[in-house]
């Protein structure tokens, strides 16, 4: 389906929790505290995708939170994947369950999965966190590579005072493994919007720096999904190189997306707070056509987006309640 905008919206990313195991310091807040939302039931999600699929949502992706606390996520995903019309299945995860859930993920339909990571060194991972063990992520990655996913995606939020001078060391992955590794600007969404001027880092600063370490980079196209991510190919390498810049970069025009919370509401823009919620008439037993209708109405009511190089700071919702 179109929007108003003549953008087609396919694409559906779907917190199905808001809680999670790790309390990244520029994502949620610290010292403990409410846990965040389950998520909707199982079955109200997929009724909600079911109904998607008639306007036009053909594309998946679980997030949180941390998706893999919740202990039905093996036989979602498999309700998901078996929905008609329904063409790709995604995850977003910190890792450090994915080894545990890898096979099983995969054996359920799973065909894709990007881990979040933002440093490679374990006493830097445990002040970013405030939570886990660096090298149960890196399980997963390994996990993530045996199991066949494809692509494998690794994210990093790129903070100033933090993992900056680590860009050359993610970027050697890629040459190393078959791994597309992406920096990303901090966006001021939930705890980050009272860091994003002291910790941004632009994309043109960490060009520069893939530059010093690779030299000349080769231009590539999508490396699967339907992201906003540029890409690149080390000489020699394995992987590629992907910058996400929503900050000095635009990408609203070409926006696919909504986004169903963990509180249960969809919400079509990320960093605008309108959201319908879809709990009423999933407490009456509303049928496809209600839940479809809704979904439109979401489609209808998406705005162009933010302006050019642009993001007002988003204090409604933590990024973990919107699905990131």
């Amino acid at each position: 389906m179109l929007d108003k905008f003549e953008r087609a919206i396919t694409y559906l990313r779907i917190s199905v929790t808001g809680r999670c195991n790790m309390r990244c310091f520029y994502c949620r807040p610290g010292g403990g505290g409410e846990p965040g939302e389950p998520g909707l039931p199982a079955g109200d999600i997929v009724r909600i995708v079911r109904a998607g699929t008639r306007v036009g949502i053909r594309k998946i992706r679980l997030t949180g939170g941390e998706p893999l606390v919740r202990p039905d996520i093996v036989s979602l995903t498999a309700a998901l994947s078996a929905l008609p019309g329904i063409d790709d299945i995604a995850l977003t995860t910190n890792g450090a369950l994915l080894a545990r859930y890898a096979q099983e993920l995969k054996e359920a339909g799973l065909r894709r999965v990007n881990i979040s990571l933002d440093t490679l060194r374990p006493e830097r991972f445990t002040s970013i966190t405030r939570a886990g063990r660096w090298q149960d992520v890196w399980s997963g990655v390994e996990a993530a590579l045996v199991h066949d996913f494809s692509p494998v995606k690794l994210n990093v939020v790129v903070l100033r005072g933090h993992n900056e001078d680590e860009v050359a060391d993610f970027a050697r992955l890629a040459r190393e493994y078959p791994l597309h590794v992406r920096f990303i600007e901090l966006m001021p969404i939930g705890e980050g919007s009272a860091f994003t001027s002291e910790l941004y880092v632009s994309a043109d600063e960490i060009w520069g720096r893939l530059r010093d370490y690779a030299g000349a980079l080769e231009p590539v196209g999508s490396v699967g999904g339907s992201g906003p991510a540029r890409y690149w190919k080390l000489p020699g390498g394995r992987g590629t190189i992907g910058l996400i810049a929503p900050l000095s970069g635009y990408f609203c025009p070409s926006c696919n997306r909504m986004r169903l919370t963990a509180a249960g509401t969809l919400r079509p823009c990320l960093c605008q707070g309108e959201e319908i919620d879809v709990k009423p008439l999933l407490a009456r037993g509303a049928g496809d056509d209600e839940l479809a209708a809704l979904m439109t109405r979401a489609i209808a009511a998406k705005p162009k987006g933010n302006p050019e190089h642009e993001i007002a700071p988003v204090t409604d919702r933590l990024m973990s309640q919107i699905g990131g």
